[in-house]
Order: C-alpha cells, then sequence, then structure tokens
C-alpha cells in the first residue's frame, strides 16, 4: 500500500505541475495583453512588459493554485479508477483513506506554497511592481511626450509641451483631463518638474492656471497658482494617504502593526483586516478541495458506470466555496462579523467530506454482511459435507 500511496503522489504531483503552469501561462498571456499599451503609448521597450506582467502573477497564485491542485486531483482519481486501480485496490482491502493520504499530503504542500507567496513573494513582488509604476509614469513625462505634439497615454486625457530643457525641466506644459464626465479640467503652467518621492511620482507645475467647467453653458472656474502638485497616480490633487503602502504590498509586521500616524489605516482600516485573514485562510482551501475530492470521487465505481457527473459535481462544489470566500472577504472589510463566515466555508467543507467518507465506509461494510453470512453458510456447509462422507464410507 506505502508503494501504491507513492504512486498516486507522483502522478498527482505531475499533473498538479503542468497544470499549474498552463494556467500560470494563460494568466500571464491575459495580463501582458492587458498591459501592451506599456509598449505601445508609453513608449517602454518589451523587457519593461514582461517584468511588470510576471510580477504581477503571484498576485493571482491564490486562486491559480489551489484550482490547478482541484483539477489534478480530479483527473489523477479519475485516471485510475479508468484503469481499474481504484478497483482493485478496494478489493483487496485497503480503506479510502489510502488514495487519500497522497493527495492529503499534497495539498499540505499546496498550502504551504500559498502561505510563502501571500506572506513574502506577494508583498515583495507588489512592492516592486510599483516601483516600475512609478518609473513608466515618469518616463511618460520625461522621455515620451515630445515637444510640440498631443500625447493621449489614456483616454480622455491629453498632454502637450512646448519644449523641454536640458536639466528635464518640461516647458509649456498643458494636461487636459476629461475623464470625469462631471468636470473637465485643464492645466497650464510655465513649467512642471517631475519629483519621486515614496514610491510615487508628482508632477510639481509652477506659475499657471487650472480651467474648471463642469457646466457646458456656465462660466469656467480659473485658479492661478504659484505651484501646484499632482499625483500621477490618479492625476489630481495629493490631499489623502495614498502613497503609503497599500495592504497587499505590505508584509506581516506591517499588516498587523500598521503605524498610529497611517493615514490609510485611519481611513481603511476594513482593508488591512481583510487581508490579514486572506492570508491565513487561502492556504486552507486545497486542504479543504482534498478532502472533498476524496469524499465525491475517492471511491471505487465500474468502469461501466459514468463519473463525469460526479467529477462536474465536485468541481461546482469546490469552485463555490473558493468564490463565496472572495466574496466573504470583501464583505469582512465592511463587517468583522463575516469572519465567521469566512473561516467556515473551507472548515465547513472540510467537516463536511469527512461525515460523508465516514458515512461512505459504513455503508460499504454493511453491503459486506450478507456476503460474510453466506460465506460463512458455505463454510459450515462443506465442512458438515466432509465430516459426514467418510463415516458412511466406513460403515459400508
Amino acid at each position: 500500500m506505502r508503494i501504491f500511496s507513492i504512486y498516486v503522489f507522483r502522478q498527482a504531483v505531475g499533473s498538479f505541475l503542468l497544470i499549474l503552469a498552463s494556467l500560470t501561462g494563460v494568466v500571464w498571456i491575459a495580463l501582458a495583453l492587458r498591459q501592451f499599451n506599456v509598449v505601445t503609448s508609453q513608449g517602454q521597450d518589451t523587457w519593461m512588459l514582461i517584468k511588470m506582467t510576471s510580477l504581477a502573477v503571484p498576485n493571482l497564485m491564490a486562486i491559480i493554485a489551489p484550482f490547478s491542485f482541484l483539477i489534478a486531483a480530479l483527473h489523477t482519481l479519475n485516471r485510475l479508477n479508468t484503469d481499474s486501480e481504484l478497483i482493485v485496490i478496494s478489493a483487496a482491502g485497503s480503506k479510502v483513506w489510502t488514495v487519500a493520504k497522497p493527495l492529503i499530503l499534497l495539498a499540505l504542500l499546496v498550502s504551504l506554497f500559498l502561505a510563502f507567496v501571500s506572506h513574502i513573494a506577494q508583498p515583495w513582488s507588489m512592492r516592486l511592481l510599483s516601483d516600475y509604476l512609478v518609473q513608466v509614469r515618469s518616463d511618460l513625462l520625461t522621455q515620451v511626450i515630445q515637444p510640440g505634439r498631443f500625447s493621449s497615454p489614456e483616454p480622455d486625457l491629453m498632454f502637450h509641451i512646448r519644449d523641454r530643457s536640458v536639466d528635464g525641466e518640461l516647458l509649456g506644459l498643458v494636461m487636459h483631463d476629461t475623464r470625469d464626465k462631471a468636470q473637465s479640467q485643464s492645466y497650464l503652467a510655465e513649467r512642471g518638474t517631475l519629483v519621486k518621492q515614496d514610491g510615487t511620482a508628482y508632477l510639481v507645475m509652477s506659475a499657471g492656471h487650472i480651467i474648471r467647467r463642469s457646466d457646458a453653458d456656465g462660466p469656467p472656474q480659473i485658479v492661478a497658482f504659484d505651484k501646484y502638485v499632482v499625483d500621477l497616480d490618479r492625476f489630481e490633487p495629493q490631499n489623502d494617504g495614498s502613497g503609503e503602502r497599500k495592504p497587499r504590498e505590505r508584509y506581516w509586521s506591517e499588516l498587523t502593526q500598521p503605524a498610529p500616524e497611517s493615514r490609510l489605516f485611519k481611513s481603511s482600516p476594513g482593508q488591512f483586516r481583510a487581508e490579514i485573514h486572506e492570508r491565513l485562510v487561502g492556504p486552507l482551501y486545497p486542504i479543504a478541495f482534498a478532502f472533498l475530492i476524496v469524499a465525491f470521487v475517492g471511491q471505487a465505481k465500474s468502469t461501466r458506470s459514468s463519473r463525469m457527473q460526479t467529477l462536474v459535481v465536485t468541481f461546482l462544489v469546490a469552485a463555490g466555496c473558493r468564490m463565496a470566500g472572495l466574496a466573504l472577504n470583501n464583505m469582512v472589510a465592511r463587517d468583522a462579523s463575516m469572519l465567521i463566515a469566512l473561516y467556515g466555508v473551507p472548515i465547513g467543507a472540510i467537516v463536511f467530506s469527512l461525515i460523508m467518507i465516514k458515512r461512505a465506509d459504513r455503508q460499504r461494510r454493511a453491503s459486506k454482511i450478507p456476503g460474510l453470512i453466506t460465506d460463512a453458510i458455505s463454510t459450515t456447509a462443506n465442512l458438515a459435507v466432509r465430516l459426514v462422507m467418510p463415516r458412511r464410507k466406513v460403515a459400508t
């Protein structure tokens, strides 16, 4: 049985790695297509596109890895049953835990991998991605925008400069922002300088005007300024706690012990709470998936009966649990009382699976009782016949 468990573990690991690589590749291609404007309209090279899209993958690994394990485990058990290996092992007297142990071991390894990603790899990659985004925004003004040309890095946003000095200062800057349909804003400045601070790029404009128009028929509002700072993250004045590290960019100690003067924590404590518990509850889902798979698909069945319906139901139940967890995590950001439900989904799935496995084991034992009785009667009858036959021969 130990050899069979090792065999099942090797089959599941191979399928898991293949599916994980495939899903990661698909996600990476989708991210690359979404961020292709980094090359086309923001003047960056292909290497920058590869780095930015690759750094975004760990942020989605909490979804990719559990589903990769789910598909790999379902495929492994279905193939074992199709090849009659589960039937042979069951007929040899082994219990369902013979198949469950290697899958649970793999689930534990996937959970450890998710814990590493959420606590170390994800904050590191998100911080580095944030730095690259600052570099892209900086290059947009310092390199991409050419004097005398109108440049639009995104819809409803336009830049124009008259000239650029030797030290990189922007001269005759015009920025027109109509992304907010309720109000259009135009910035005109004699000079503009790019400043980087705390992972954020700022555009410092000097000697200019802001023209705001909220009514097409009404007069515009004109505000003169000597110096005006614009956050390039949102292209609007910096007046809140942005510039701080977002919850997903923070390590565990920074999440649980934010700085007392943190504006972001004071304004959105629910985001910190949701991120903390998402990192704790995420690794539970591969374990829950393993128990669900064993409960639904771990029993040997005849190859004449189709298992496709059972496979589909198992996948939908597991996927529904994970989607419910994501929805509850968003609710936790608004209401701390939803924490019970957040942890209740994976733990409840494990308990439900154990109940199903125990019930199936009882039914299996009950189904063997008539056979055992029949065998006992047959054995007793054979012994009686053997005892009677020699006596008859002696009597004759």
